[in-house]
């Protein structure tokens, strides 16, 4: 109902069913995995190396999925509004001569549940005392999108290939995101080494602890 709402008040019309799709998907999966994921206690200095490591995550996300960038000079116009399809608009939209920014809901609610869960994962890694699983971890599955970003890029070059090269931009975007938010949602090296390691402590307290029959025999 809302979104038809918004399609009727903002003019917009769906041209491409897939990209309308996407925008929803990203919206709906990132607002539905902050809301399933709940961070594990910690003490304040593991909380703001969390912090530290999902801020500068979420900062690259920014940069390199183009959430804001440079200015444009003496050609700034300005803020405005975009009523785009649903999920990507409406979409808040400025033009600096320092700053651009393009905040779209779509990429912005996708990101900040990436870096919600980056944040969630680098909590999960120092409770269980793996310093090194949350490098590979992140370089595995976190770099994914930066990966997907570049790839995309080079995908929207010039040329005859402009139209099909930008069409696989959004499909490659949305399935790295996905595969992405999923991975980091699951955490399966990092719950594997956590599993680990309690085994690991509980073996070791049972092996230290006083036989009852060898004191007995004494």
């Amino acid at each position: 109902m809302a979104v038809v709402t918004y399609l009727a008040l903002s003019g917009s019309t769906v041209t491409q069913p897939r990209y309308f799709a996407y925008g929803l998907v990203w919206v709906n999966t990132g607002a539905y995995l902050i809301w399933k994921t709940s961070p594990p206690a910690a003490d304040f200095t593991t909380r703001r190396r969390a912090v530290t490591v999902a801020a500068g995550y979420f900062a690259l996300l920014a940069v390199f999925g183009g959430l804001i960038g440079t200015g444009a000079g003496v050609n700034a116009t300005g803020a405005r509004i975009a009523w785009l399809p649903p999920g990507w608009g409406p979409a808040f939209v400025y033009s600096g001569y320092y700053l651009k920014a393009t905040l779209m809901p779509a990429y912005l609610v996708g990101y900040l549940a990436l870096s919600y869960l980056v944040f969630t994962t680098v909590l999960d890694a120092s409770g269980s005392a793996i310093a090194g699983v949350i490098g590979l971890f992140s370089c595995v599955s976190c770099s994914w999108p930066l990966i997907g970003f570049v790839a995309s890029s080079f995908l929207g070059g010039s040329g005859v290939l402009v139209g099909s090269a930008l069409d696989m931009s959004y499909d490659l975007s949305t399935a790295i995101f996905l595969v992405t938010a999923l991975l980091l949602y699951w955490r399966p090296g990092v719950r594997w080494e956590s599993l680990t390691a309690l085994s690991v402590r509980s073996n070791f307290r049972e092996e230290s602890a006083p036989n009852p029959r060898t004191q007995r025999l004494c």
